[in-house]
């Protein structure tokens, strides 16, 4: 089976979703698939240093990186969309990441154009909290583009139960299926040694550590965690802080300004992005994994620290909360930041019940969350998607259709293509 990934982007600074894709591909190629990726070269506001549009090789996965031009924040990239309309009729079905890019709403394009099935994963962008952000510029690109992309999907691919739910007001045709993300357990069995990451970071040498792992974000409850932390840290000195992550726009200064007025600035460590064995590390000295985020489609860092063994404190818009709460791995709250300290609080007065919830995430992880697991329900969905009846008997576009030979000439955009430009370049989504 020849399965295309389309993701705007692979740079980690964007967290999750770059990191899922890669490792998801990596399994399907164990699997014996033939599977390749096409994103851009974009990484904030830099660039990836890639080699672009030829193949590049990483764990049996084609991957091909392409420029990206104006309008930046679409991840806008002219090559993107001739190199897809040519790659897209050879494949068997084609995985599309996240919505509102140019990369995933030209791919739809081509797939409906060239009969070729594909799932769209919403990355949580469906997501009521943030579904109502910007909504008059995302209502204009959905009336364009978006619905229909939905709606003539062969499936919506969601990562929990919980995400799935949360769109049923909108009325999407097309059918959802359930396939969480993963992490390979095994990089968990072995942690560096204990101390590695207190001696890489004096200042949290004899505290017990609070650790947030994920970017600085509004919707990351940053808010509230600066809050329930500064309660914590003006009361007692065995804690310390550790935020570890990508600065989101510059909100790292919004989070200082924060703890400054909390009192407690000097109890928190910004690390900055944390990766490999630096973050293995941070996770095998931390007494407990943080994250009280406003939505949060999936939250690979949860499974992550689970896997490490750590107790989790979650808030409940955090979607997989009911695994969590069912396992009895972590505490779940509401997005309160009573809640959220006194949560805190009795992880940090009993070691015991933690180190016990920490066992019992491990055995969710390797129950649910490991990445062989998924990666045969991902291969499963895929080969029943493509046994649809609909698909077997869609009409295929001929060879002169797939070379460009008829209409426009190969590569060239429509006019609503070109018209989709212009008015990114006018507004954000």
């Amino acid at each position: 089976m020849r399965i295309l990934h389309v993701i705007a982007s692979l740079a980690p600074r964007y967290g999750g979703p770059s990191q899922v894709c890669l490792e998801l591909c990596r399994e399907l190629a164990r699997h014996g698939e033939h599977v390749a990726i096409y994103t851009t070269n974009i990484d904030g506001p830099e660039q990836l240093q890639v080699p672009l549009q030829e193949p590049v090789w990483q764990d049996g996965v084609e991957v091909h990186y392409f420029p990206v031009q104006a309008p930046r924040y679409y991840k806008f990239s002219v090559p993107l969309a001739k190199a897809l309309k040519t790659a897209i009729p050879t494949y068997d079905i084609v995985h599309i990441h996240s919505l509102y890019l140019f990369p995933s709403t030209v791919a739809a394009r081509y797939c409906r154009r060239f009969g070729v099935p594909y799932l769209i994963r919403p990355h949580g962008t469906l997501d009521p909290y943030l579904f109502r952000r910007h909504r008059g510029r995302k209502w204009l690109y959905e009336q364009l583009f978006e619905w229909r992309n939905l709606n003539r999907a062969a499936a919506i691919h969601f990562t929990s139960a919980e995400e799935q739910a949360l769109t049923c007001s909108l009325g999407l045709q097309a059918p959802g299926v359930v396939v969480p993300n993963g992490v390979f357990c095994l990089g968990y069995a072995e942690l560096p040694a204990a101390g590695t990451f207190r001696a890489l970071w004096p200042e949290t040498q004899g505290k017990q550590i609070i650790l947030f792992l994920g970017r600085l974000h509004f919707k990351k409850g940053l808010d509230l965690l600066t809050q329930a932390f500064g309660q914590l840290g003006r009361t007692r000195n065995d804690v310390h802080l550790v935020v570890a992550g990508p600065d989101d726009d510059g909100y790292r200064r919004q989070v200082r300004r924060w703890l400054t007025t909390e009192g407690v600035a000097g109890k928190v460590t910004f690390t900055g992005m944390l990766q490999g064995e630096e973050k293995r590390a941070a996770l095998r000295d931390a007494t407990l994994f943080v994250l009280p985020s406003y939505s949060e489609n999936f939250a690979l860092a949860v499974v992550e620290a689970m896997a490490a063994g750590l107790p989790v404190v979650i808030s409940h818009k955090v979607n997989i909360w009911r695994e969590v709460a069912t396992a009895k791995a972590g505490l779940v709250t509401k997005c309160d930041v009573r809640e959220l300290h006194n949560a805190l609080r009795a992880l940090l007065d009993d070691p015991l019940r933690g180190k016990e919830m920490g066992q019992r995430g491990q055995q969710l992880v390797s129950d649910q969350f490991s990445w062989e697991r998924v990666g045969r329900r991902m291969n499963t969905i895929y080969r029943q998607l493509l046994t649809q009846e609909e698909y077997r008997t869609a009409k295929k576009p001929t060879r002169r259709r797939w070379l460009g030979l008829g209409g426009r000439r190969t590569g060239e955009l429509s006019s609503k293509e070109q018209d989709l430009a212009g008015r990114l370049r006018e507004s954000k989504v």
